[in-house]
């Protein structure tokens, strides 16, 4: 296998001419690579990827489009990876270094010197590759426009396909590409080497018939993809050495070291499990005690099982009824069927991945392999990956592997070495660290937008195309985006369909809406009529779509938990508030008010507190720094989690949150009170309330029982408060009002009882169809809020095709210009969030406290032995404080955001920038914005006095 590369070969079939052109120079140490042998390289290294990387599932997306399968789509992969840089092969690219280019004159190829070639850039050796590929293609009986598909993995290689302008502007300056004078040199070169190549990849033979393939661009983009991957690994001089002479070692060698060198984990090659559900899901999973599996989760494996092929499945089910366990179980079917080699799990912030990442790691443990599988590659992909613990557990765990940089990139996060978990078999490795590699790895946990990004016009998109492309993908809490996220989503789905990626899409409240257009999405073209996934009303419910086949809908039996929620309108006058918790906890009792703002948040915990006492009322939100808000969520679940993990439940307590109470903490309360807010929303919080079997509650909350605040009751029709408005608009709130106002009133059938989960679809439907609803009285006003829900839906769908992907083209359509126009590179940093979310771009801060001698310290509460820790400003602080201090991180609320008042934050942040902090051996804290706190833990910015507190977190006052 690792002598398959061909560069003894190659070297022995080419001329002078040809040997001596070049493809790698190295500045500092003047060492070199001749192209021949870098091309030799590529293609042994994609021939390896190919055969012990890349999943089946991927290879299939190729083999489909080819006469001869997969042989043919491995020879094709390797061939266009031993081709990718014959662009080097021109004057535009050899004159960059004179005495290289000076041998090439020697041995025949005149050319110009570099400051002569002023229009060098019309030519970069992706598209002049792409050209030249185009000639010999058409000199082989090719057609040009079925040349275009082919070679546009060549000319897209650097990340950026290319477009009909650039196209155009390098075919008015041949001389880029031949020398006038000695064109007839350069073509006898260039054709040379790809005659050899085609020879060695075994491709000459295949090209009559490849000619008539019409490649599709799932095939070009996966092509494109490994194609990079495949340059990447072969332009690391750590694992292929330049030469500093004519000396080399042989073919065998060479790859063979740099294959094990880089170790790359083999996919994951699940084997089907075909034992019934009880027994599969006890297997994977750690039930509690007299548990069972649910209907909804053995009915969803049964389902993937009965489809003709993986596809898309849809789960809807309440809260705390399994459905994520049930999503890893169906990943792990289709995975067997599909070839899938990992699993990607999109949630929508990083505190529910970062809840989410533990419990991947306990089932990837209990998941068997093939026979022969070795270590598993697993990643957290977000922005604050590094400092999460469970993640950092298994980077630090074991032994080193080799690190690869990026070709021609110096970007790349290289904080840690690469280690494997011995016990686990679970590999953190560094090659697949950074913003463009992470989700190369085959088990991956993050944010939704790392899915979105696979939408968004960016540099090396064919990478997280790649990277998708080879899994199953889960998407978790779908119901929890806007039409501007969701106008992502649809695209990417499109794509994942056209793929054959398997997808899993869970939701408690998904409008039935929502879901045919998910369906719509993934089916494609090829989709049937989905009538039958809008009009079903059934709950629990399964839906299941394969391109080409009739949708699948069924209803599940209901697994018998229920709660009967008692509902109640509540005035937003705090004393109000305060009498009814006073009231109602006279025995005790732990009640959960949940407001629409931060706010709102510290305004009641402040009010409740009077009356309360101090230490009665915890308060949990978003504007707490990450060690905060990490040692609350713990906190929260210690008191208020499951019987059998937490202890100590308080006799009595008031927890005052925000939205972080709706989504990834198990937390269970007796009362709840909240905010008015969207009806999906709504019922999450509705899942905290009796969420566990408990002994007898006390008498004042033995009843689950939810009261509704934070709007005006009286007015016509109700009347939210304006932040509540601002956060969700007043369509959202006013047909959440309206479907709740019969239960509200105690006129519904069940008076004021909302049934969980019976009632939770209905309600979702209808506040979110467009049918009547709610008091004659508020129809004009819900008319008008109606109206102005549309024209802001028409804005957001607009928007965001602003730097959308087009939708997959038809076979044949070359990738031209496919992310023409794009934002350069997309990351996981705030504004790269911000391309796929509609919002202001938010600033994240890290805070810190320096005290009046001008010491700069952690703050000072903070556990663990990481309070109060100097923080050097003459030099690097040490590696532990500096982590530290990049684990205080805060996004600023969004005052802050707004434009004629960011640019002034920025400048004021800007000048406490510590310049010892900004070096490279401070990676922790180079280019950060630092928030720098006084000894009373206040500060001034931009015209507002904060105040953080280790028990309330950020609170931000206007200057008077």
């Amino acid at each position: 296998m690792f002598g398959e590369t061909g560069g003894a070969w190659l070297r022995g079939r080419l001329s002078e001419a040809a040997r001596s052109v070049w493809a790698k120079h190295d500045r500092r140490t003047d060492g070199q690579l001749p192209l021949w042998r870098h091309l030799a390289d590529s293609g042994a290294v994609a021939g390896l990827l190919w055969d012990l990387w890349v999943p089946r599932q991927c290879r299939m997306i190729v083999a489909d489009q080819l006469p001869g399968g997969v042989e043919d789509a491995r020879r094709l992969a390797v061939w266009l990876a031993t081709t990718h840089d014959i662009g080097k092969a021109t004057p535009a690219f050899a004159c960059q270094v004179e005495s290289l280019a000076d041998r090439m004159r020697r041995a025949g190829l005149d050319m110009p010197t570099l400051k002569r070639l002023n229009d060098r850039r019309v030519a970069p050796h992706g598209l002049a590759g792409q050209a030249l590929l185009q000639e010999w293609l058409i000199g082989h009986g090719w057609s040009r426009s079925a040349t275009l598909p082919f070679t546009i993995i060549a000319g897209g290689h650097h990340g950026v396909p290319p477009t009909f302008s650039g196209i155009h502007e390098l075919n008015v300056h041949p001389d880029l590409l031949w020398t006038p004078g000695c064109e007839s040199v350069w073509r006898s070169v260039q054709k040379e080497i790809l005659d050899a190549c085609a020879e060695m990849c075994g491709v000459d033979d295949r090209l009559s018939e490849w000619r008539q393939v019409k490649l599709s661009q799932s095939a070009q983009v996966v092509l494109t993809g490994l194609v990079i991957v495949a340059d990447w690994i072969a332009s690391n001089s750590d694992l292929f050495p330049y030469f500093f002479d004519s000396g080399s070692p042989s073919d065998e060698k060479r790859v063979k070291a740099a294959w094990e060198g880089l170790a790359l984990p083999a996919p994951w090659r699940p084997v089907e499990p075909v034992m019934a559900a009880d027994e599969f899901f006890s297997s994977r999973f750690t039930l509690p005690v007299g548990a069972s599996v649910r209907p909804v989760q053995a009915r969803s494996v049964e389902v993937a099982r009965r489809m003709s092929r993986p596809g898309l499945m849809v789960i809807e089910a309440p809260m705390g009824e399994g459905k994520t366990e049930a999503a890893l179980a169906v990943a792990e079917v289709f995975a067997a069927r599909s070839g899938a080699g990992g699993v990607f799990v999109a949630l929508p912030t990083m505190a529910t991945g970062n809840a989410m990442f533990p419990r991947l790691l306990r089932w990837l443990r209990r998941v068997p392999d093939a026979e022969g599988a070795g270590p598993r590659s697993v990643m957290l992909a977000h922005s604050k990956a590094a400092l999460n613990d469970d993640f950092g557990e298994i980077v630090r765990a074991g032994r080193r592997v080799v690190g690869v940089e990026l070709d021609g990139e110096d970007d790349e996060w290289r904080a840690r070495d690469d280690h494997l978990a011995q016990s686990a078999e679970l590999v953190a490795h560094q090659w697949l660290h950074g913003r463009k590699k992470a989700m190369l790895s085959s088990f991956v946990v993050g944010t939704v937008d790392q899915l979105l990004f696979m939408g968004l016009k960016s540099r090396h998109l064919a990478l997280r195309h790649l990277a998708l492309a080879g899994k199953v993908v889960i998407i978790d809490e779908a119901h929890a985006y806007d039409t501007y996220m969701n106008s992502y989503l649809d695209r990417v789905l499109s794509w994942l369909g056209a793929y054959g990626v398997p997808v899993v899409v869970l939701s408690a409240t998904l409008p039935s809406g929502r879901r045919c257009e998910l369906a719509e999405a993934y089916a494609g073209q090829s989709g049937h009529d989905m009538s039958g996934v809008r009009s079903a009303q059934g709950y629990p419910l399964l839906t299941a779509v394969e391109r080409g086949a009739e949708p699948l809908v069924e209803t599940v039996a209901p697994s018998g938990r229920r709660t009967d929620v008692h509902m109640e309108r509540l005035g937003d006058d705090l004393s109000e508030l305060a009498d009814r918790l006073e009231h109602d906890l006279t025995d005790g009792g732990c009640a959960l008010v949940v407001r629409n703002t931060v706010g709102r948040v510290l305004e009641t915990a402040q009010f409740l507190r009077s009356r309360f006492g101090v230490d009665e009322v915890t308060v949990a939100h978003a504007r707490f720094v990450d060690l905060d808000r990490a040692r609350k969520d713990a906190d929260l679940l210690r008191r208020f989690g499951p019987p059998e993990d937490g202890a100590g439940r308080p006799v009595k307590h008031i927890v005052v949150a925000s939205q972080v109470a709706e989504q990834s903490l198990d937390i269970d309360f007796d009362l709840l009170v909240t905010d008015l807010c969207p009806i999906d929303l709504l019922l999450q919080r509705m899942g905290r309330l009796h969420r566990h079997v408990r002994g007898e509650r006390p008498a004042g909350v033995r009843v689950p029982r939810c009261l509704v605040t934070g709007t005006d009751w009286d007015a016509v029709p109700a009347e939210p408060v304006k932040g509540s408005q601002r956060v969700y608009r007043l369509h959202a709130l006013l047909r959440s009002a309206a479907v709740l106002e019969p239960y509200l009133a105690s006129t519904a059938a069940t008076e004021n009882v909302v049934r969980l989960p019976e009632d939770i679809s209905r309600l979702v439907q209808s506040a979110y169809g467009t049918g009547p609803a709610g008091p004659p009285a508020w129809q004009d006003a819900m008319e008008r809020a109606y109206e102005a829900h549309l024209l802001h839906q028409e804005t957001q769908s607009a928007k965001a095709q602003d730097f959308q992907i087009n939708d997959v083209g038809k076979p044949g359509r070359a990738l031209i210009g496919w992310v023409d126009a794009g934002v350069g590179d997309a990351d996981d940093t705030r504004a790269g969030r911000a391309q796929v979310r509609d919002s202001r771009e938010s600033l994240e801060v890290l805070v810190v406290q320096r005290l009046a001698d001008g010491t700069v310290r952690t703050l000072p509460w903070l556990g663990d032995g990481q309070g109060g820790r100097e923080v050097p400003t003459e030099a690097p602080p040490p590696w532990e404080v500096a982590r530290t201090v990049a684990a205080c991180g805060l996004r600023l609320p969004f005052q802050f955001s707004i434009p004629e008042i960011l640019d002034r934050v920025i400048e004021e942040l800007e000048a406490e920038c510590v310049p010892a902090w900004q070096s490279k051996e401070s990676h922790w804290l180079a280019g950060e914005l630092i928030l720098m706190l006084d000894q009373n833990c206040q500060t001034r910015l931009a015209g507002f006095d904060l105040r953080y507190t280790e028990a309330d977190g950020l609170e931000v006052t206007r200057v008077q």
